[in-house]
C-alpha cells in the first residue's frame, strides 16, 4: 500500500476554479453591459437622424415635433436596451424668414438599465443621448 506524502495538494484545482468562477461571471457581465451601451449609443444615434430628418420635412413646427417623435420611436423599436425614450426638438428655425437657412435640432435620450446584471460597481441606469441636425428648405414656407 502506498501512503500519501503530506505535501501533496489533492484538491487545489477545484477550489481554484472555484473561486474563480465569479471573477469570470463578472468579466462576462461586464461586456454585456459594454454591449448594452453600445447598442443603445448606435440606436440612439439613428433615432436622432430619423428624427431630425422627419421634422425637417414637415410642413409646421407642430408637425415637426410629431414627426420627430413618431420616428425617433419607430426607429428605436422594440430591439433597443431603452427602458424610456426622450426626445426633444428645437423647431426654432421655422421661425427663419424664407430664404434664410435654417436647421432644425432633435436630441434623443435613452435611458438603459445596468442593474439587472449585477454587478458591483455600475450604476442602475446609464442615460445616453445624442443630438442631430437636419437643414430646412431654405426655400420652402415655414410656419
Amino acid at each position: 500500500m502506498t501512503r500519501r506524502r503530506r505535501d501533496e495538494r489533492g484538491g487545489s484545482a477545484a477550489v481554484e476554479l472555484a473561486m474563480l468562477i465569479p471573477v469570470i461571471i463578472a468579466v462576462v457581465m461586464l461586456a454585456v453591459a459594454g454591449g448594452r451601451l453600445a447598442l443603445a449609443h448606435g440606436a440612439v444615434q439613428q433615432a436622432a437622424t430619423d428624427a431630425a430628418r422627419a421634422a425637417s420635412l414637415a410642413r409646421t413646427s407642430g408637425d415637426a415635433h410629431t414627426d420627430a417623435a413618431t420616428a425617433a420611436s419607430t426607429s428605436l423599436g422594440q430591439a433597443t436596451p431603452c427602458r424610456s425614450i426622450a426626445v426633444a426638438v428645437d423647431t426654432s428655425g421655422f421661425g427663419a424668414p424664407v430664404g434664410t437657412p435654417a436647421v432644425v435640432r432633435a436630441t434623443v435620450t435613452c435611458t438603459v438599465a445596468l442593474a439587472d446584471l449585477g454587478v458591483l460597481g455600475l450604476p442602475g441606469t446609464k442615460t445616453v443621448t445624442a443630438t442631430m441636425v437636419s437643414p430646412l428648405d431654405t426655400y420652402r414656407g415655414r410656419t
